[in-house]
């Protein structure tokens, strides 16, 4: 049941264009800091480009999937309408106008602070005002899952909570508070100076508000993909959900320790007190829990979908996989992927070790493998999986897809494993020009070149993509049946009411929050010693 599905492909065809957009300038970028490119000139120029990639890659695209997939989830695991397609229709208006609004400064070179709300370098107005459109945009896909989950509970009462949407609403409940930290930092810090009412302005107060979102929207970003790695892959290899009770519990436990762990960032800032470090790096690695039940889960369910297929002996099964399944070769991609970026994590919220990489391009290469990688190539199996429900045709060509995905996990690794390397050997991050004739960075050139080879393909890879949906259009009509989702091994009839709503893991998640940023919040805010004249982006001085 998709009647929606309007709403669900706007919301996937503006996120995927604006992700080609951004891949291209990505692209461009690692070129042209490549000693395959002569010396740009004028710097301003590479700091746009990262600004607007970084902007979409990490606040417009990420969301707008979210959004799609949770109005498709609604419908399809529900089985009801969408309650409030009007006002989801305005929220995808408000994140599109948002988004223009704030490429606008960004293309004029008014705005080129690299997509990472750091005072006291501060842009146009109109960027930050289109970022909090944005936002304000998703908050109400927020308000509509939770209003369409409890009115299908007042009419089923007592009745199981479907997975997917149990875990689509927590993901939304994730989101829509993991966005008020940098919403405080916006609307009381940094706003209000580029608007010309201050002056001066508390970076260390502004870096710790930001610090609320920088990693916790990780998980937000995360949330489609588990979604699909439990609800969608076994089906699609034809398996079976090993438990969905571990499965409400690793999204449970998103709630809860996701979010109060971004002071991790901010090592390296003295308004932090080292005892607040320390507890964020603690809970740092507590969030690999849910991360380690759902790798223990899903293979788990993976192996069921061999054994049923004849796979015999303690490793026999992993032959009779479906290899040729996209589904079945971009969960194990998407896995690879996961565990490495998932080691190198370890390194940064180590406070000691995160000291050798802070800010080198080691950190480049670590999020670009877990959201480039792990995540997004999880987000073209839930296009893939989505498009023929939502178009009513078949999708092109699975050879097509096949190559589509192998091309993406290769050119993740041949762009990442370099990045790693040379931020080992101390390469900085955000630079837009690199001496190699520098006997100090000679050895470096030859990585660099490596990971814009890997830029590329990953452009062949994402223009192939959108080559395939749009050509999916024009494909012979089908009637693709009713829209399913994984069945677990053993029958849900009831599960534990804790994991049947999400009051419990919310009341967590707030209290856990204030807990660990009220009191360094608090600190700083009754200081008056402690903010700097604003520096404006693309002023002259």
């Amino acid at each position: 049941m998709l009647n929606s599905r309007r709403l669900i492909i706007a919301h996937f065809w503006v996120a995927f264009s604006v992700f080609g957009l951004a891949l291209i300038l990505g692209a461009w970028q690692m070129f042209i800091r490549s000693p395959l490119a002569s010396w740009l000139g004028n710097p301003e120029w590479y700091y746009r480009s990262v600004t607007a990639h970084g902007t979409i890659m990490g606040y417009v695209f990420p969301t707008l999937v979210a959004m799609g997939f949770g109005y498709a989830i609604t419908e399809t695991s529900l089985k009801t309408d969408l309650i409030g397609r009007r006002w989801a229709w305005a929220g995808l208006g408000l994140v599109v106008l948002g988004a223009v609004t704030a490429m606008v400064p960004v293309s004029l070179g008014k705005a080129s602070v690299l997509y990472t709300f750091y005072p006291p370098m501060i842009g146009n107005p109109f960027y930050y005002i289109g970022v909090v459109m944005v936002v304000v945009g998703s908050w109400i896909w927020v308000a509509l899952m939770s209003v369409n989950l409890i009115v299908w509970k007042k009419r089923n009462p007592g009745a199981v909570v479907p997975l997917a949407m149990y875990a689509n609403v927590a993901g939304s409940y994730l989101w829509g508070w993991t966005a008020v930290g940098a919403a405080l930092e916006l609307l009381l810090q940094i706003i209000p100076v580029a608007l010309g009412l201050r002056t001066t302005i508390d970076a260390g107060l502004a870096r710790v508000f930001f610090s609320w979102t920088l990693h916790a929207i990780v998980y937000f970003w995360l949330m489609p993909t588990y979604i699909a790695y439990y609800t969608i892959v076994p089906r699609a290899i034809g398996g079976r959900l090993y438990s969905d009770s571990m499965a409400r519990i690793s999204f449970s436990l998103f709630l809860v320790v996701a979010m109060p762990i971004g002071i991790h960032h901010t090592f390296a800032d003295p308004q932090v007190g080292a005892g607040f470090k320390f507890i964020h790096s603690a809970f740092t690695a507590v969030v690999a829990l849910p991360t380690l039940l759902t790798v223990f889960t899903i293979c788990a369910s993976v192996e069921i979908a061999g054994r049923l297929r004849g796979g015999k002996g303690p490793f026999g099964w992993l032959a009779t996989l479906p290899w040729r399944n996209p589904a079945m070769l971009a969960i194990a991609f998407s896995f690879l992927m996961l565990g490495f970026g998932g080691a190198g994590g370890l390194i940064n919220m180590s406070y000691q070790l995160d000291s050798s990489i802070h800010n080198t391009q080691w950190i480049t290469g670590h999020f670009h493998l877990i959201f480039g990688g792990a995540i997004v190539i999880m987000y073209f199996v839930i296009a893939y999986d989505l498009w023929p429900h939502l178009t009513g045709r078949a999708i092109a060509s699975m050879s097509l897809v096949r190559l589509q995905l192998w091309l993406w996990f290769i050119g993740m690794i041949v762009t990442t494993f370099p990045w790693h390397y040379v931020g080992i050997l101390g390469m900085p991050r955000r630079m837009a020009y690199y001496d190699y004739s520098n006997p100090a960075l000679s050895d470096e050139a030859a990585p660099v070149v490596m990971s814009a080879i890997g830029g590329f393909i990953l452009l062949a890879s994402g223009l192939l993509f959108l080559f395939i949906l749009v050509r999916s259009h024009f494909e012979r009509r089908i009637e693709p049946g009713q829209y399913t989702y994984a069945q677990a091994a053993h029958a849900v009839t009831r599960v534990p009411a804790a994991l049947n709503a999400h009051g419990l893991w919310v009341a967590l998640m707030v209290a856990l929050t204030i807990t660990n940023y009220g009191l360094p919040i608090m600190q700083l805010a009754v200081r008056d010693d402690t903010s700097v004249p604003a520096v404006f982006v693309g002023e002259r001085r």
